[in-house]
Order: structure tokens, then C-alpha cells, then sequence
């Protein structure tokens, strides 16, 4: 859906277009949404020195760009109330809920992180 970081919602950050917020520098220009999450998987290419203590800010910074550059989104995003929001796919257990709800959700927790941002904008 929407909410997915592979969902075809281009964002504007640090000067340059983003066609998802998968994308990462070097796959940018990549055509379909898809090919980042493969070439994202292959263990070939090693990840950055310092991915792990900044990869939930990374993914911060993407998620609140794509839910703020996009209206439609932020609505959306606001009309989930108080609901958990869940990123249910057995593809990532940190990103994700694992597929059976034992995966960090670190994207669902964002989310709602984000929708609490959103609501004190509008207060």
C-alpha cells in the first residue's frame, strides 16, 4: 500500500529526487521499484561502515519527506487514529513484523511516530 516504502511516491531530499524511499545512491536511477529491493538483498554489496547506528534515522528522515511532500499521504496517514500501524511482509523481521508478528517493525513504529508529529502540526 500507500505506506510501503517500495509504493511509487517520489520524495525530495538532499538535493536530489528519490523515485521511493528505498533507494539509496548508487540504485537510484534503477527503473522499478523493485530493483532496489533486490539489489538490496544481495550480500554482495556491503552495506555502509556505519549503517547500523544510523539506519532507523535514514529511514526516518525518508518516511517523514515522503509523508510530508505528499498530502494525500499525510491524510491517510492521520486517519489511522490511534491504530498500531503493523508492516506485515515475512521479507524483513527488523523493517518489518517478520510475517508473524515476532519482526522488530521498526517502518510500522516510524509511522506512528510520525502521525504524532503530524497531529501536533495541526494543533
Amino acid at each position: 500500500g500507500e505506506s510501503s516504502n517500495f509504493a511509487p511516491f517520489p520524495i525530495e531530499l538532499k538535493g536530489r529526487t528519490w523515485p521511493i524511499t528505498e533507494h539509496e545512491e548508487e540504485i537510484r536511477r534503477l527503473a522499478s521499484p523493485m530493483d532496489p529491493a533486490h539489489a538490496g538483498r544481495v550480500r554482495k554489496r556491503p552495506l555502509r561502515k556505519d549503517w547500523e547506528p544510523v539506519k532507523d534515522e535514514v529511514m526516518r528522515e525518508a518516511v517523514r519527506a515522503k509523508f510530508t511532500q505528499h498530502a494525500k499521504l499525510a491524510e491517510l496517514l492521520l486517519s489511522t487514529g490511534d491504530a498500531p500501524l503493523i508492516e506485515h511482509t515475512a521479507n524483513d523481521r527488523y523493517r518489518d513484523d517478520g510475517g508473524d508478528g515476532s519482526g522488530g517493525n521498526r517502518l510500522g513504529h516510524l509511522l506512528v511516530e510520525l502521525r504524532a508529529e503530524l497531529r501536533g502540526q495541526r494543533q
